[in-house]
């Protein structure tokens, strides 16, 4: 099963892809706002951009800098959205509803509204002793940013471990760091 994003209301529309061959164009109308729509099936060039984009970046590598050694977070699947796993970079990750044009870099895809569009911020860093080191604040959202069901105040950092588990307005997430460290 494949989804679609309605362009004019970002809903989602599922079909089956195995009913299609490669290369065929479906037309779509968004139950939500009636938005038709069409779709090429296949690889698209948009993609194909971003992937090569992706790996020029991985061509001059940092230190220690790809997603896989760096961790990801984990959204846990409830009644607004299904379970995400978004991988974390070095620096700040903001972390947020998504919604097309917001420029966060770590962005949830959630109707859940007491997300905020920049909700809170995961920032991956070097400790004195080499090791990464996970700091979580809260973007002075409306709903606040918990850890272990206590709030993190305006202004303050809490560093937080492989497994902590913390929420963002009613959607809970898990930080899992690589299997490497």
């Amino acid at each position: 099963m494949k989804r679609v994003r309605c362009p004019k209301c970002d809903n989602f529309i599922t079909f089956d892809e195995t009913r299609y061959a490669e290369g065929q164009s479906l037309v779509f109308q968004c139950p939500e706002c009636g938005k038709q729509f069409g779709i090429r099936l296949g690889v698209s060039k948009l993609r194909r951009t971003q992937r090569e984009e992706n790996e020029q970046n991985r061509a001059t590598p940092t230190v220690d800098d790809t997603s896989s050694q760096l961790g990801s977070i984990v959204v846990i699947e409830n009644v607004f959205h299904y379970k995400q796993v978004l991988p974390l970079q070095m620096g700040d990750n903001q972390i947020g509803r998504y919604q097309k044009g917001n420029p966060i870099n770590t962005p949830i895809e959630t109707v859940d509204p007491s997300v905020d569009l920049l909700h809170c911020v995961i920032n991956v860093s070097y400790d004195k002793q080499g090791r990464l080191k996970y700091v979580l604040r809260d973007a002075n959202s409306n709903t606040g940013t918990f850890v272990d069901n206590v709030e993190i105040p305006p202004r303050e950092r809490r560093v937080i471990y492989d497994g902590t588990l913390f929420t963002i307005g009613a959607t809970s997430i898990i930080l899992k760091l690589s299997n490497e460290e």
